[in-house]
């Protein structure tokens, strides 16, 4: 009860601020008529009774130029007199003006400006100008067709802009294909992501978190169709506006929406050796309402894995070496469908609201043989078949609203409510080396994770060349995981195991937070935007066997500062950032999973976050058709939470993986990106990612002792790509990565490679598209060979994926729109915050991001 009424005062604070600043700018909830621009002087010109009024129309599509400016300047002084904007049907007035000569300059981003010279008012006249028509910038255009396919790369103060709608190999595929060609990013085989060699990333989606991104990041991204992704933005250094979550960095995924009026239906298909996905999404916006409901499919299937393990373990004295074999594959099905609306309350007011249900539900089989070698003397030889079921029902509904006041002031209250319900199970034969059925084995792992968020956010310039932003935000969470054991014979049923293994784990964690932050843009186009944020956490967790566990209430201070500058067409970006990482429902969830009993994993309720200190510097240039962008960057973080293995006290040559808290990582590296626009129809890119880590952590000792392990090395990942328009609607495209291998505290986890080509052909007014892309069809598996190491124990696991494929992709767009001025819409909740890790299916581990919230 304490900790709700924190929360809720942190938010009558947040309204009483946001009150006072109705009498700064009194069109808070007031008047919606446009008012002069700031920095001119129509507020102290003296006062006349003449009038100017007309229409901004877009040239191309006859629509009203919504939010241009108007600029009146007097003829003889050129000063500017007095100024406005225009409504969203693209009409202006300016009024009380005085008798004289005038020129009037009409702007807005993407057109051209246009001059209205010689303008002579008398008093009491009312001069109409009618229609004025804006054509597109031609410069922009240029710049479009030339640099083009260059342009699928967008460099910001904060963060790097990938336009994914241009991939055609993509089609068919999943957020994994398009998120792996990404500058910055490294996917694994797994779907696991990092940024800069961190997993500690926030994945958001359309500028809001979704439990949809619950167990790991991987699993989320396999549920997002490729050909609705938009652009991805990566946000290497976040402001003070983001959750202070996510220490590498936070990866945006914005789908692709509309502001068309009309109704359409979009069918996407796509079919291969591996998989298959069907998408239909309809859209249909009249007037001020809008509405959306989609949903699509996607089955994986053929997916092929073997693996070998070699371990050596010390436990009392005896030697106990593990050989083992696995031969396993897995069937996927993702299902996702949403509803949503929104609705311009005024031209300057919106509503919007949705909701989504996403389903998955994941079948895999692994048949394991094992045999122990005690001292050197082989024994038995052991057979298990393993069933795991991998099942969650996830529902987001979130309503938002947004009032904009004039261009970039603006106040919004966005929330969320969302629940996902994870079953994680699996069922095991125990087969004697005659291969007959001994025994059976369950693991019931039942996962709920609900959360309800409330956010405020306003925004206002000050002067032109000043932006100020400040909000709160509460994140009230609950996390239970309910666990046992099952045991029983070749028949009958099944009994709770001899030791009782019963557990739940109950986890509440509650967030306050509060933020500002200041961007500042000199005449000399210097930007610089600081910020500062902070966040209380309050955490109650406890499990059934062990009662409340302690973990205490922690806050922390986040400090950011961006800076950029262009310079002789280089542009110079700075930036700092604090972030914490707070442990996921993996990290924290003490089920002791043994699909694998030589291979054991379980989680650590007592993990507390880390903490990180990012620094970064980037340099970005275009020469000519080439764009180049270089960052150099380092992170130093304390409390690390990482994977720790150790051998089994109860089970023979068994090792246990877990999570700790480590002493401290630092990262240090850089990150080269270039694209090359050959033509303004065939585009070439390569990209190299280089950093240096330094891993401390304590490790138990020969003696039972911990001691201190320290493990450094460089880890290098890179690619290329190309693609290329023909005639008559073909094209082409092509790309490779090669990921090296990575350094853990205990080893290094190996590397892989992955390629892909397509064809595509577009028809009928490019209503429609046919496609076919190959990956990896010059070989038939990857190896990902991974070596652990400790005072007490050593691994070889060596995972072999089989990923050969081949799809066919359709596509077809039914219906007719129109285009309309695109209007800016409620803002959502943007939860960040927590961390996921990365197992993979194989019973190896590789190292996660995201935000699991189950």
């Amino acid at each position: 009860m304490k900790t709700n009424v924190l929360l809720i005062a942190v938010f009558l604070l947040t309204l009483g601020f946001v009150s006072p600043l109705r009498a700064q700018f009194p069109t808070m909830g007031g008047s919606t008529q446009p008012k002069a621009l700031p920095g001119t002087a129509g507020d102290q010109s003296p006062k006349g009774s003449a009038k100017i009024i007309g229409s901004i129309l877009d040239s191309t599509q006859a629509k009203g130029v919504e939010f241009a400016s108007v600029a009146l300047y007097n003829k003889s002084t050129g000063k500017a007199v007095d100024g406005t904007v225009a409504d969203e049907k693209g009409k202006f007035a300016l009024t009380k003006l005085v008798a004289g000569d005038y020129r009037i300059l009409i702007s807005f981003v993407g057109f051209r400006n246009k001059t209205i010279e010689n303008l002579t008012l008398t008093n009491g006249q009312s001069l109409d100008l009618g229609v004025i028509k804006l054509a597109s910038s031609v410069k922009t255009l240029e710049e479009v067709t030339v640099v083009g396919q260059g342009a699928m790369i967008e460099e910001k103060v904060d963060r790097l802009v990938y336009n994914a709608d241009k991939d055609i190999t993509a089609k068919g595929g999943d957020a994994t294909d398009i998120l792996r060609k990404v500058p910055l990013l490294t996917v694994d085989l797994d779907g696991n992501v990092s940024l800069r060699g961190s997993s500690n990333i926030r994945v958001l989606i359309n500028n809001k978190p979704s439990t949809i991104v619950a167990s790991s990041v991987a699993d989320a991204l396999k549920q997002i169709p490729a050909d609705q992704i938009k652009t991805v933005e990566v946000i290497t250094s976040p402001s003070a506006k983001y959750d202070a979550e996510g220490s590498g960095g936070i990866i945006n995924i914005i789908t692709k929406k509309n502001s068309l009026q009309g109704l359409n239906l979009n069918v996407d298909s796509g079919v291969g050796n591996r998989g298959s996905m069907l998408s239909l999404n309809g859209n249909y916006r009249k007037g001020k309402a809008g509405f959306t409901l989609g949903g699509f499919g996607r089955a994986s299937y053929n997916t092929i894995t073997k693996t070998n393990l070699d371990q050596t373990s010390q436990v009392n004295g005896v030697s106990t070496l593990t050989r083992q074999s696995g031969d396993g594959h897995s069937s996927f099905l993702f299902g996702q469908y949403n509803l949503g609306f929104d609705y311009d309350l005024a031209k300057n007011q919106s509503l919007t609201a949705g909701v989504r249900y996403g389903a998955r539900n994941m079948l895999s089989q692994q048949d394991l043989v094992t045999q122990l070698f005690t001292n050197g003397v082989a024994g038995s030889t052991a057979y298990r078949n393993v069933d795991a079921k991998n099942l969650s029902g996830t529902v987001d509904a979130n309503i938002d609203y947004l009032h904009t006041f004039k261009p970039q002031q603006e106040w919004s209250i966005s929330t969320l409510y969302s629940r996902n319900d994870l079953t994680n199970n699996f069922d095991a034969d125990l087969l004697s080396g005659a291969r007959e059925l001994t025994g059976r084995q369950r693991n019931l792992n039942k996962n709920v994770n609900q959360e309800f968020t409330l956010q405020t956010d306003y925004q206002t310039p000050i002067k032109k060349n000043q932006l100020l932003e400040f909000g709160a935000k509460a994140i009230l969470r609950e996390v239970n995981s309910d666990y046992k054991y099952l045991l029983a014979g070749p028949s009958g049923t099944f009994t709770t195991e001899a030791n009782n293994t019963l557990g739940e784990l109950t986890y509440h964690q509650n967030i306050a937070a509060g933020y500002s932050s200041y961007t500042y843009t000199t005449k000399n186009r210097y930007t610089f935007k600081g910020g500062l944020r902070y966040e209380h956490t309050f955490i109650d967790a406890s499990t059934r066997e062990g009662g409340n566990l302690g973990v205490g209430d922690y806050g922390v201070l986040v400090p950011s500062v961006n800076a950029s500058k262009t310079f002789k067409g280089t542009t110079f970006k700075l930036g700092f950032n604090r972030r914490i990482q707070r442990p996921g429902l993996q990290q924290l969830n003490p089920n002791f999973n043994a699909a694998n009993p030589q291979n054991i994993t379980i989680g650590n309720p007592t993990l507390r976050p880390e903490l990180t200190n990012n620094f970064e510097l980037g340099l970005s240039k275009t020469i000519k058709k080439t764009f180049i962008n270089a960052t150099f960057f380092g992170r130093v973080t304390n409390n690390a939470i990482t994977q720790i293995s150790r051998p089994s006290d109860t089970l023979a040559g068994a090792i246990v993986t877990t999570y700790q808290n480590i002493g401290r990582q630092y990262t240090y590296g850089t990150n080269i990106f270039g694209n090359v626009a050959v033509t303004s129809k065939i585009n070439v890119g390569v990209f190299l990612n280089t950093f240096y880590t330094s891993l401390t952590g304590q490790t138990a000792g020969a003696d039972g002792v911990s001691t201190t392990l320290t493990n450094t090395g460089i880890n290098i990942s890179g690619g290329s790509f190309a693609s290329a328009q023909f005639k008559n609607g073909w094209g082409a495209q092509a790309f490779g990565f090669l990921q090296g291998s990575q350094v853990q505290l205990q080893g290094r986890q190996g590397g892989f490679g992955f390629y892909t080509v397509g064809v595509k052909k577009d028809f009928n007014s490019k209503k429609g598209s046919v496609g076919i892309a190959a990956e990896n069809f010059l070989n038939n598996r990857f190896n990902i060979h991974t070596v652990l190491n400790s005072p007490l124990f050593s691994q070889v696991n060596d995972v072999y994926l089989y990923n050969r494929g081949i799809r066919l992709t359709f596509t077809y767009k039914i219906g007719k729109m129109t285009m309309e001025a695109p209007r800016k819409k409620a803002k959502s909740v943007n939860n960040d915050d927590v961390k996921s890790d990365g197992q993979t299916q194989s019973g190896g581990t590789t190292t996660g991001g995201g935000q699991p919230r189950q």
